[in-house]
């Protein structure tokens, strides 16, 4: 996965980078019929560390959940990411004018994940449901616990489009001269373009988890209820308005974004960054908690 000496004088010389000569492959290897995805491999590692790092959080001083509140919250919150996202692609990005025809009335597509299709936003808020469900269920504190799980996200943001980069999809838009990075990416035409990818890894993983983490461990934002997710929620979702000027909107809502002035994605993002804005304000005018309070067993 490394620049070639060509590539990187092309870079120097400000001439377009051609995606084809990063030596970059979707698969991490493959053996016969059997290829792992560094997709794949970008969900687990997500998944892996925001569940290392929850369980670390936990041990800390008046934690609002235990650890066997921690194994339910991931089992549920993945399959609120992976239902959630796959039904929110269905939702907003197939039908009415799209020139897709809907998943939802085609259940069998509707269930081939491996095609492709998933939502953000969809598994946003798949993985609120699943949070709330498990807060119900076991008394817990639906936004004290939601900001255990803010912090961790990032990781998973990050390794994801690390990944769309790595598969040369969800390119940005047309990049001018004044841009050396620009990629020119295979079935995007022959003019280089912004890697809108890595924006938002940058954006809304590493730059989240430079915030976040250091939040919850170095100050007492913890003892502030929904101060920590209504960072996250605002911080994600400008920072998908932002690269949404940069990133191609998708085929079939190209049309949807000339018309409206916006892409599909950043009239998503408008109610997160509202709903963050509140939970920030509202958890800044409220005494904090206390600090001696006994965590869940």
């Amino acid at each position: 996965m490394s620049l070639s000496l060509a590539t990187l004088a092309a870079a120097a010389g400000n001439a377009p980078i051609h995606f084809n000569d990063l030596g970059l492959s979707p698969n991490l290897f493959t053996i016969g019929s059997f290829a792992l995805r560094w997709y794949s491999l970008a969900y687990l590692a997500g998944i892996l560390l925001a569940y290392w790092h929850t369980s670390k959080a936990v041990k800390a001083p008046g934690a609002p959940l235990a650890q066997r509140h921690v194994d339910d919250l991931f089992f549920y919150c993945t399959l609120g990411v992976i239902l959630g996202g796959r039904l929110g692609y269905a939702t907003f990005y197939t039908g009415g004018e799209t020139g897709i025809p809907s998943l939802w009335a085609h259940p069998g597509e509707l269930v081939k994940l491996w095609h492709g299709g998933m939502s953000f936003h969809g598994g946003l808020i798949g993985v609120t449901i699943a949070i709330a469900w498990v807060c119900w269920r076991n008394k817990l504190s639906f936004l004290r616990v939601t900001d255990y799980i803010a912090v961790a996200v990032p990781f998973g943001m990050l390794f994801g489009r690390m990944a769309n980069f790595v598969n040369g999809e969800l390119w940005g838009r047309v990049a001018g001269p004044d841009v050396p990075w620009a990629i020119i990416f295979p079935g995007a035409g022959d003019l280089p373009r912004h890697p809108s990818q890595l924006y938002e890894a940058l954006l809304e993983g590493l730059l989240l988890a430079i915030i976040l983490i250091p939040l919850f461990w170095k100050t007492r934002a913890r003892w502030r209820p929904g101060l920590l997710a209504g960072l996250f929620t605002m911080g994600i979702g400008l920072g998908r308005f932002v690269v949404e000027f940069f990133r191609e909107p998708d085929e079939q809502l190209q049309e949807f974004a000339r018309q409206t002035g916006l892409s599909m994605g950043q009239w998503l993002t408008i109610p997160l960054i509202v709903i963050g804005l509140f939970f920030v304000v509202r958890a800044l005018i409220r005494p904090e908690l206390n600090s001696t309070a006994r965590a869940p067993q």
